[in-house]
């Protein structure tokens, strides 16, 4: 594993040797975001060593090197799935990636379904916590202390001072904002409903396919996280409902205005 991320750092150092100081994984229809981006390079994931390669419609699947709110940054347009077949260590390989190469933060967005009956299709919703025992821990196996400790510390995946910095900017862009727990799951499969139930009675706000395997990752290596779900669909209804993966595009590129202005400002103050 040290050895792939090793190839794959020597390579994208080769064909772009700034050093990024905030990483960004786009989630499901948020790959517009990237237009606000002043870009200096892109790298399709294909020509990076060892990296996976999008394939669900919404992840365009490449990293793209330039400048944002006065920062380097290096954003992940696609990432990376349970359900598309890829194992934990292929999904957060990128997160390995990303930190060796410098990044100081790691900002990471979804699109996700509501659980919590309080919430509306185009909310935004800050991630305070997670529960990850739906899917597999992507550190099962060998431990790289390299990297990070055997048994890392997951009380606050989410750093509290960068969710009071955005909580901030949010209130000031008069940009309403939600707070609350992401549950992952493997997918490809939407809920049903007595999941969406055992999803809300388990603590849960919202629910996804992603997010939690690079957090984790990220929590290893030490690197502070901050993320944000764009609420795509609403779980438990009462009327008979079907939820597409084209109504999750539509609502997450409705959303994506407000996510691009907090964001933006976000890395600004970072």
């Amino acid at each position: 594993m040290i050895a792939k991320v090793t190839e794959a750092i020597n390579y994208i150092r080769g064909v772009y040797n700034e050093k990024p100081v905030v990483g960004i994984v786009l989630g499901s229809g948020l790959g517009s975001f990237t237009q606000e981006i002043t870009i200096d390079k892109e790298i399709p994931y294909g020509d990076i060593p060892h990296f996976p390669v999008s394939t669900v419609e919404g992840h365009s699947g490449k990293l793209i090197f330039g400048e944002l709110g006065g920062k380097k940054i290096v954003a992940m347009a696609g990432r990376f799935h349970y359900y598309e077949g890829y194992s934990a260590e292929q999904i957060t390989f990128p997160i390995r990636v990303l930190k060796t190469l410098g990044i100081e933060t790691l900002l990471v967005s979804n699109a996700a379904g509501g659980v919590n009956p309080e919430f509306q299709v185009g909310d935004l919703m800050i991630i305070t916590d997670h529960i990850s025992q739906l899917a597999p821990n992507p550190l099962i196996g060998k431990n790289h202390m390299e990297w990070g400790p055997r048994f890392p510390d997951m009380s606050e995946p989410y750093k509290k001072y960068l969710i009071e910095k955005m909580k901030v900017i949010a209130s000031e862009k008069n940009i309403k904002v939600r707070e609350g727990v992401y549950v992952v799951v493997t997918g490809p499969t939407f809920e049903t409903r007595a999941e969406y139930k055992m999803i809300l009675a388990l603590g849960g706000d919202v629910v996804g396919m992603s997010t939690v395997p690079e957090v984790i990752t990220a929590v290893h290596m030490g690197l502070p996280v901050f993320a944000m779900s764009v609420v795509t669909d609403v779980g438990i209804r009462e009327e008979e409902n079907v939820i597409t993966h084209e109504e999750v595009l539509q609502a997450a590129k409705e959303a994506e205005p407000k996510f691009k202005e907090l964001i933006c400002e976000l890395i600004s103050q970072i």
